[in-house]
């Protein structure tokens, strides 16, 4: 981690050092503010790899390969709980710390920019943590306590919408220096920043309205006023990449580390497809059925063996030959997992479709032309997963093709493009709470806008991250199509059932879940405090458990004691107390005697919250 060094009360200590103390390097705070936003994330590997798989689950938007009712009401530990926060803090107090020591006010806007990506990862770890440790956090150094106190929800909230307003105003101070190629997200555009700012009082409104509608929506009423500004473009947007592959080494591509895949629910996807949302082929891979292999399974006289999806989906001549897709690409090629398996009349069947490893699809071994063997099996998805170049960027993909069949491999490595926050999240927003009454302002205004903009956003990103058949077919199958948005298809979007404006708050809702698939928390989090998917909806509903109650699904996740010696264990049990929440048995997870406890010891901000599938009316 970069310091500061060379402060009045250090200076003696270069006595005992043999070199000149005007030879040792001054950490400036454009490097600091630089080197934050390199290290800047909140859904890294670890939260990919393990934290994700619950949200998903929990709101049934996605289904981690969970195969019975009970393992969507088990104990959940978490291994991620969110702290990278702590380290935004570290480079803001860092700056602070260069300012006041030699007298440079001119760069408060680094120390600003620290302290909005602070306030970003901090609304994250809230989510997860309830309260956390934010206002004596990382400041030992600078004579702040070992043993930083929690500070409660509420308060953060209250505190960061004032820090946030504080960080508005030095972006606006004219007087302020930046060095532009040291900013990587804005390239030193502080209109930019204080947008950000802004539309990070958004999050806060939305979290807060449950337990406090009044504070959230004086909240929301002053970013709409406020002379700042919100993202409103995708010009504006919180997107960008860390470092180019010949500079940035590992940097540039998020993770080296192969990331744990949710697989698309099937209620989610065929949402999607039927309401035409180009989003489905950015957030999800297509299945490894295209035309070539359908026709080689009839081929080797294996049609029975294809899975009861591509052969509903599928017109055939009458000697039975693959003839066209009744669907159409790339639409047909996308299809999710159940909810759960088990709940199904036609389980039985449904094993034999979906657990069958033997030779159920497996085509006739053949060579290539250079005489390798090459199969077919089920190594190709039967179903559509979360596409992994969207998070990170080094990545292979290999295109299915039949039995001696080109090799056609995409291996490119690709710097990776993340987005953090939207004009499309930002104006979903607006039509929840100009729906409330809480803003002014067209909800169905905000709504079209925020649904084209999420669309456009995130094709943008697609775009960045080459992700497999965007802007190619790899010239394998003639039936394939490109995924990448094409000319009216939001127009084609907004006219469908499915997300045609009617002024219900199920639609806002759903179009929210849909642009977060790709930022997990902000998915749990937004189905957890509106109750939506819904149990019955005709949209997109919740799956109503036979084994156990919705009171049985989680919340949040388990928090353990902590050891004895741990120098925070009387602080922590303490805190733990206040918020009412039971710490587990032990401190390896599992430990409650009742699964409810995780959905009945909610966090303060869940506490007036409906349930899961149950939306207040």
């Amino acid at each position: 981690m970069l310091t500061v060094v060379g402060l009045t009360s250090c200076r003696d200590k270069f006595a005992e050092l043999n070199q000149k103390p005007d030879a040792v390097t001054t950490a400036e705070p454009s490097f600091l503010a630089t080197r934050a936003q390199t290290l800047f994330e909140t859904n890294d590997y670890l939260f990919w790899f393990y934290n994700q798989a619950y949200y998903f689950n929990w709101s049934q938007m996605g289904n981690s390969g969970v195969f019975s009712e009970g393992t969507y009401g088990m104990d959940a530990s978490v291994v991620h709980r969110q702290t990278s926060y702590i380290t935004m803090l570290t480079y803001r107090n860092d700056i602070n710390q260069y300012i006041e020591a030699y007298d440079h006010p001119e760069f408060k806007a680094y120390a600003a920019m620290c302290g909005v990506l602070a306030i970003y990862g901090a609304i994250y770890a809230i989510d997860i943590n309830g309260d956390i440790q934010y206002t004596e956090a990382s400041m030992y150094r600078y004579g702040g306590p070992l043993t930083p106190k929690y500070d409660k929800v509420e308060d953060l909230y209250d505190l960061f919408v004032k820090e946030l307003d504080e960080y508005i105003t030095t972006f606006q101070d004219e007087t302020q220096v930046v060095v532009s190629k040291q900013d990587i997200i804005y390239g030193g555009k502080m209109d930019k920043w204080a947008k950000l700012a802004n539309s990070l009082k958004l999050k806060i409104a939305v979290r807060l309205y449950a337990n406090n509608s009044t504070k959230a929506t004086q909240i929301a009423q002053a970013v709409v006023s406020s002379g700042a500004g919100y993202i409103d473009s995708l010009d504006d947007a919180f997107i960008f990449h860390k470092a180019d592959a010949a500079t940035g080494g590992d940097l540039a591509y998020q993770t080296s580390n192969g990331v744990s895949m949710i697989g698309g629910s099937e209620n989610v996807i065929d949402f999607m497809v039927a309401s035409r949302d180009p989003r489905v082929r950015f957030f999800y891979t297509k299945n490894g059925f295209n035309s070539k292999i359908i026709q080689e399974f009839i081929t080797e006289k294996k049609a029975d063996k294809l899975p009861p999806f591509v052969t509903e989906n599928i017109n055939v001549d009458a000697e039975g030959n693959f003839v066209s897709y009744k669907l159409g690409e790339p639409w047909c090629r996308y299809h999710g997992r159940p909810v759960v398996w088990e709940m199904s009349p036609e389980y039985e069947a449904m094993k034999g479709i979906y657990f069958d490893y033997t030779d159920r699809y497996q085509l006739t071994v053949k060579k290539t032309e250079g005489g390798e063997e090459k199969t077919y099996n089920k190594s190709y998805s039967l179903f559509s997963s979360v596409t992994e170049e969207m998070i990170r960027g080094r990545c292979s993909y290999t295109v299915p093709t039949i039995p001696g069949g080109p090799v056609i491999q995409d291996n490119a490595q690709m710097p990776w493009w993340g987005m953090y926050l939207g004009a499309g999240e930002t104006n979903l927003y607006l039509a929840e709470l100009a729906q409330l009454g809480a803003v002014s302002g067209s909800a169905q205004a905000y709504y079209e806008r925020g649904v084209e903009l999420s669309v456009r956003e995130w094709d943008y990103v697609a775009g960045k991250n080459k992700i497999p058949y965007y802007g190619t077919t790899y010239n394998y199958d003639p039936l394939e199509e490109s995924i990448e948005l094409k000319e009216g298809e939001i127009t084609t979007m907004l006219a469908t059932d499915e997300v045609k404006w009617d002024g219900s708050m199920e639609k806002i809702y759903l179009q929210q879940l849909m642009n977060f698939t790709m930022l997990p928390n902000e998915l749990y989090v937004t189905a957890r405090r509106s109750g939506y998917p819904k149990v019955g909806s005709t949209l997109l509903p919740y799956v109503k458990f036979s084994k156990f109650e919705l009171a049985g699904v989680p919340r949040r996740f388990e928090f353990s004691e902590p050891a004895p010696t741990d120098i925070m264990h009387d602080i922590r049990m303490d805190d733990l107390k206040a918020q009412g929440l039971t710490p587990g048995k032990n401190q390896s997870g599992m430990g409650y005697s009742t699964t409810t406890v995780l959905n009945t010891e909610r966090l303060w901000q869940d506490k007036n919250a409906p349930q899961w599938g149950t939306p207040v009316k």
